[in-house]
């Protein structure tokens, strides 16, 4: 598994817009409100000027202001006051309705792509191998999918939107301040390269730090899943304070890490701040003496003062967007790394359907590792006719669970095949040859909802009457309705409302809902006690009864309900023999597969 590779800004940038082009329209709409921003903060200075001018002062109107809508014919100064009040209140009026309508479409089209990005992410992580998910963790792919998806929005929109609108605006007012005084406007043209060469040279630095201060974040969230997942554990070693302590280093960590994206930001700002003072200074010099020896007017003045003001303010938001962008940066890293990383299990595009399996199922010389260096299965093969059950024995890390894995597509063999009725497993609908599957694990796995809809999870359209059936083939159907709400009780984080047996009873309530034709058993009855035991080997024997099973165990109880027992031994099939239900009925073919 390969770490977070870091990809260019051009790369970033492609790939993002090419998620978001659903919303191109949003975002051309959302564009073309910003930019509406330039020529209404041109325009607000104007009433000042107005009033300094020819209020105050006895300037004559230009003409492009005598042309203004409802500008007095007589220019009185009261008429021409009470006009520059209300053109005043009318420009902050348009600005703040243009600013209302760029929130809401901003948070609509921002959240609208964030969501269809997240579910994007899912579904990929959802088609990776259980070996990725083994060495990443559940909440490192947590992490990318609720925080690191963002970038999406952050580099589109708030990356975006911001600078075009920053940079109309200075150009807008870089050509009005250079009519009126083109000595301020150079001011204003000297220092935006000098602010373009800081952020590239501090982006780059940011962007390493904001990358180690996610990888620390997601690493302290790691220690917060683990502890709450096993808080029964925690508490029998009396590790609470253990726990606490270890979450406390890795978080101290991550927060050693925003210091230092803290202090290259706080630095940076500092710098730009120097810069843009010493800008600011020069253009009050340079103003005043121009004034002095009448090359401007006072109102000419303030109106460039003003736009100046407005300059520096596209010109600081570089800055202060900096550290955002280049989080966002490390985010979409990311977030582009799980979309890269490629499924081991594909599907053919021709692949066949598979409505409805028969059940005739066989392992042809199948060779399997999860690593290069230790084979787990070394040229296994066995043929189990339709309707048969076949256990599965042998020491713990022998390969048993493997083959059950095999069998569902979770992974493809190295070598050999898996043949279901005919056909190898590769060349089936993925979809639906895991349909052909109902699956009883060990550790059954239960949701945070109700009884009912536990139960109904391989078939969500079921109907009430459907899962009650289930439950009482599953010997499931008496505790639930001794429980407070019946089969709308909720069963808790992982089912742990119930006991091992009551989860495992719904666990075969599922599987006689979905009534597969293929049936997977691991240690069914491990973790139960006797009484329970005996329980669910009794719905086992109806479950199983016309359906192909591989039952993987190490009680010798459960043999009894097996038409044959292959024996595996360091990954090889060390032994075939004829189970006690083939014995008792007439014999079926067993064996290697020729």
């Amino acid at each position: 598994m390969t770490e977070t590779v870091r990809y260019s800004a051009p790369t970033i940038y492609r790939r993002l817009f090419a998620e978001a082009r659903p919303y191109w329209a949003h975002i051309a709409t959302l564009l073309t409100l910003s930019l509406l921003t330039a020529p209404l903060k041109l325009l607000i200075p104007l009433p000042l000027k107005i009033t300094v001018d020819s209020v105050l002062g006895e300037k004559p109107l230009s003409e492009l202001i005598a042309c203004l809508p409802g500008i007095p014919q007589e220019l009185g100064s009261t008429r021409l006051l009470v006009f520059a009040c209300l053109l005043l209140v009318t420009l902050t009026f348009l600005a703040y309705l243009n600013g209302l309508l760029i929130w809401l479409l901003y948070t609509y089209t921002g959240e609208r792509m964030l969501l269809r990005f997240r579910s994007k992410l899912l579904g990929h992580l959802q088609e990776l191998p259980l070996a990725y998910h083994d060495v990443r963790g559940v909440t490192d792919s947590t992490y990318r999918i609720q925080v690191d998806a963002q970038a999406i929005q952050w580099i589109v929109l708030d990356g975006l939107q911001p600078f075009i609108t920053s940079a109309v605006t200075i150009i807008a007012m870089l050509a009005v301040t250079a009519n009126i005084d083109w000595m301020l406007a150079c001011i204003a043209v000297l220092l935006t390269p000098i602010l373009l060469l800081l952020t590239h040279t501090w982006g780059n630095r940011l962007r390493k730090e904001w990358e180690s201060a996610k990888q620390l974040e997601s690493s302290a969230l790691s220690v917060v899943q683990e502890s709450l997942q096993s808080l029964r554990v925690v508490k029998a070693f009396a590790a609470e304070k253990r726990e606490k302590s270890r979450f406390t280093g890795r978080a101290w960590e991550g927060v050693r890490g925003h210091m230092c994206v803290a202090f290259s930001q706080g630095m940076f700002d500092l710098i730009v701040g120097v810069v843009l003072a010493a800008g600011t200074a020069t253009a009050l010099y340079l103003g005043v003496r121009h004034v002095q020896a009448g090359v401007i007017s006072l109102g000419d003045f303030l109106l460039v003062w003003a736009y100046f003001a407005e300059l520096l303010g596209p010109l600081q938001l570089v800055g202060k967007k900096l550290s955002t962008i280049q989080g966002a940066m490390a985010s979409a890293d990311r977030t582009l790394a799980v979309l890269d990383e490629m499924p081991k299990v594909f599907e053919k595009p021709d692949a066949l359907p598979l409505p409805t399996a028969q059940g005739d199922l066989a392992f042809e010389e199948v060779s399997f590792s999860y690593s290069d260096e230790v084979p787990t299965l070394k040229a296994i093969s066995f043929a189990i006719p339709r309707g048969n059950c076949a256990g599965i024995i042998g020491t713990t890390g022998a390969g048993k669970t493997t083959i059950a894995a095999l069998v569902m597509r979770f992974y493809d063999p190295n070598s050999g095949r898996i043949v279901l009725d005919g056909h190898d497993l590769r060349d089936y609908r993925l979809e639906d040859l895991r349909n052909q599957f109902s699956v009883v694990l060990q550790e059954p796995v239960l949701f945070c909802t109700t009884i009912a809809e536990n139960i109904a999870y391989g078939r969500p359209e079921a109907s009430m009457e459907e899962i009650q059936a289930a439950a009482e083939a599953a010997n499931a159907h008496v505790f639930i309705e001794q429980m407070p709400e019946g089969y709308n009780s909720v069963v808790g984080d992982r089912g742990m409302m119930l006991s091992g047996g009551e989860r495992q009873r719904l666990a075969l309530a599922r599987a006689f809902l979905k009534n597969a034709p293929l049936l997977i058993l691991d240690e069914p009855t491990s973790a139960v006690d006797v009484h329970t035991e005996a329980t669910i080997i009794e719905a086992l024997t109806r479950l199983i009864r016309g359906r192909t099973t591989l039952l993987v165990t190490h009680r010798t109880s459960l043999l009894s309900m097996c038409d044959v027992v292959l024996t595996i031994e360091h990954g090889r099939l060390a032994n075939v023999q004829t189970g006690p239900r083939a014995e008792r009925t007439a014999p079926a073919s067993f064996g290697a597969a020729m």
